[in-house]
């Protein structure tokens, strides 16, 4: 985002400059010099909203199904801890702790890695355990309902992880960038040279909410990361009920993960 500012900036200094040295050869009053350039400048700059908008809307989407299956992930886990509760007192137990470590896991190391675009292996050693309980309990009537929440689960990690990866590709961002440099620059060619002071400080708004707006979409399609990013408060308030559920009967002791999530040593 940092560049996108500074790339902006640029193109305000230059749109200045050209309209001190360039305008009183582009905007000649005479007929017969054709279409001048402030005529081309409104199209330009309508383009420029509409195409900004328009990424706008995708990488806001993007960021809506990372929020939502993050919060469907902590249901489906949610579901799975509850589930246990009619499983005999071993397998529930196993499950229970095994969601916890689970929880800890995405929460200390998945978020942040998903910040970068990647993911973690530590959330899979506990949904292994998931599977391995299970299999004690084939038969049963429980049986069914943990493999549902369990494949649940499985669905909106996916898809969590599908949209930490950008959605937008870098060349459209790049695209963008230089729509706007070339609108900012039209803009300041067609300022007039006297009596401009409310134009300069049209000039400058106008830069600076379409920088903004690029910074914006730069950020949402990265839900993981920057200002404005998803946060793990579902899956942190899962933690901490299904830590509950399990101290009921257990100590803190008995919990088969350190608070990052990772394994203890037997």
């Amino acid at each position: 985002m940092v560049l996108f500012v500074i790339v902006a900036v640029l193109a305000l200094l230059a749109g200045l400059a050209a309209n001190r040295f360039l305008r009183p050869r582009l905007l000649s009053e005479d007929d017969d010099s054709g279409m001048a350039v402030k005529d081309l400048v409104g199209p330009l700059l309508t383009l420029t909203v509409l195409l900004l908008a328009f990424v706008l809307v995708t990488a806001n989407g993007s960021y809506g199904k990372a929020e939502v299956s993050s919060r469907g992930e902590a249901r489906a886990l949610d579901q799975l801890v509850e589930t246990a509760e009619y499983a005999p007192e071993t397998q529930r137990a196993q499950i229970q702790s095994a969601a916890v470590c689970y929880a800890r896991a995405v929460r200390t190391q998945e978020w942040p890695a998903m910040a970068d675009g990647n993911g973690s292996a530590a959330p899979s050693v506990w949904s292994t355990d998931f599977r391995q309980t299970f299999r004690s309990l084939e038969g049963k009537s429980v049986f069914g309902m943990l493999i549902a929440a369990d494949n649940k689960r499985s669905e909106e990690r996916e898809e969590r992880l599908t949209q930490a990866t950008a959605s937008i590709p870098g060349v459209i961002l790049w695209f963008l960038l230089a729509t706007l440099v070339i609108t900012v620059i039209a803009l300041g060619v067609c300022i007039p040279r006297r009596n401009r002071r409310g134009q300069l400080i049209t000039l400058t708004v106008i830069t600076a909410l379409l920088t903004t707006t690029l910074c914006i979409i730069r950020d949402v399609d990265r839900p993981f990361s920057g200002v404005i990013k998803v946060q793990p408060t579902a899956i942190a308030e899962i933690e901490r009920q299904a830590t509950r559920d399990f101290l009921a009967h257990h100590t803190a002791a008995d919990l088969p993960c350190d608070s990052d999530g990772d394994r203890r040593a037997a």
